[in-house]
């Protein structure tokens, strides 16, 4: 029998927009009792009105998750509040699209705060309770940029390619235990991520995928069990491709990216 979310106590980070938003959307929808947060009070709001809607039970807290030594005491109330952390889904996220020559220390520190240490923290502060129940799933939303080197973005990159080797290993740790952990790998996806002020423009020619069905995907793979989940899912084969031959991949990127600075009239 596949597991449900239906009834499931979840907590979604990052939530007042895009993906942790549509996410929170469709887990109430589907049944799950919600619990988001966020910076951003207001748009919070609009969510959990949304949420409620099907799910009252569902609650929010303004944090930010920015600041690390917050985040376990958040933990323990998110998870007193709810009454337990059935399913953890680590959202929260920050772009930095620079180019390496412009990058500072600060920034590479920044991003990998919220982007990585953030989540380690508030996954070790709530796993003691799955493991307790014998029971749990954990959703870290990496991206495709953890595999691929995109241009401009080594920090957020390297954060994401982080957050998916702790996840690979805690998969294995986790094994027999009754928790479930989980990686999802999306493209562009149609979120304010991408116009944020303070970042360079991206050189993405890709169409931006809607947020709710990447998360009516993310809500299949906690239920089916699968590890990881490339959204769209051809991107899977580019791996392979990248792995089957590292240099010529990078190479190709390389010349890639240059004509299509070209393209744009950036050189």
């Amino acid at each position: 029998m596949g597991y449900s979310v239906a009834g499931k106590r979840t907590l979604v980070t990052g939530a007042s927009a895009g993906i942790g938003a549509a996410v929170a959307r469709d887990l109430a929808a589907a049944g799950a009792t919600v619990g988001i947060c966020a910076r951003r009070s207001d748009r919070l709001a609009e969510v959990l009105a949304d949420c409620r809607r099907s799910s009252p039970e569902s609650r929010m807290w303004t944090v930010d998750l920015a600041d690390l030594e917050s985040v376990t005491a958040f933990a323990r109330q998110a998870e007193a509040e709810l009454g337990g952390i059935d399913i953890l889904i680590n959202n929260a996220g920050i772009p930095k699209r620079r180019h390496v020559r412009e990058l500072t220390t600060a920034e590479v520190e920044a991003v990998m705060n919220i982007n990585y240490l953030s989540p380690v923290r508030l996954t070790l502060a709530l796993l003691p309770g799955m493991l307790d129940r014998g029971e749990g799933r954990i959703v870290n939303v990496s991206s495709i940029a953890a595999r691929f080197g995109p241009p401009r973005e080594a920090a957020y990159a390297a954060s994401k390619a982080a957050i998916t080797a702790f996840s690979e290993s805690m998969r294995v740790d986790l094994a027999g235990s009754g928790i479930t952990v989980h990686v999802v790998n999306p493209g562009v996806i149609d979120t304010d991520l991408f116009h944020l002020p303070d970042n360079e423009p991206s050189l993405s020619d890709l169409e931006a995928l809607p947020a709710a069905d990447l998360a009516a995907a993310i809500r299949d793979q906690i239920e089916q069990g699968g590890f990881e989940l490339w959204f769209p899912a051809w991107f899977r084969e580019v791996h392979a491709m990248k792995v089957a031959d590292v240099d010529a991949f990078l190479n190709g990127s390389a010349d890639w990216v240059a004509q299509r600075e070209r393209d744009l009239g950036q050189t």
